[in-house]
């Protein structure tokens, strides 16, 4: 992914209005973030632990949506897979993410997606989930990259129709 900047974030949102974005909490670190590793950037807002936000390239453009998530809340023996990377996850590792279709609209789409936002991490075997773990796949990892990508363009095309 290429690095972007807090303005090219801010005016990326498809699912929220100007003056939310405007808002929104972005990531400080910006010239930090493993920008070569990344499909997408992710990130939970510190001041509000039920918002995250996930930005991607899609089709030469960027296209952000504002997340609400639920954290599963049950012991560590329980395991649940993203639906993004497929990476198993026990505890609170995977979150019920909803998002609303577009600006305004009350109608939303909902996915199980790593808690951490941390899925091109965990496919490029740069992160290792605490609980949980990656299931051995004979697919290689550009081919896990591609799954993942198409996961979540799938999810982002379910939130940009009507």
């Amino acid at each position: 992914m290429r690095p972007l900047t807090e303005p090219q974030i801010r005016t990326s949102f498809v699912n929220c209005t100007k003056g939310e974005a405007s808002r929104l909490h972005v990531p400080r670190d910006l010239p930090g973030q493993p920008w070569d590793d990344l499909d997408f950037l992710g990130w939970r807002d510190p001041k509000a632990p039920d918002r995250a936000y996930l930005v991607a390239e899609r089709d030469g453009r960027t296209v952000g949506v504002a997340l609400r998530l639920v954290t599963a809340r049950h012991g560590h023996q329980r395991r649940s897979m993203c639906s993004l990377c497929l990476t198993t996850h026990t505890g609170s590792g995977v979150a019920l993410v909803s998002a609303r279709r577009r600006r305004g609209d009350a109608d939303s789409v909902g996915a199980y997606i790593c808690a951490d936002l941390a899925c091109s991490l965990y496919v490029r075997g740069k992160r290792k989930p605490e609980f949980g773990e990656r299931l051995e796949e004979s697919l290689s990892v550009e081919e896990q990259i591609d799954r993942m990508t198409a996961n979540l363009d799938a999810f982002l095309d379910r939130v940009s129709t009507a």
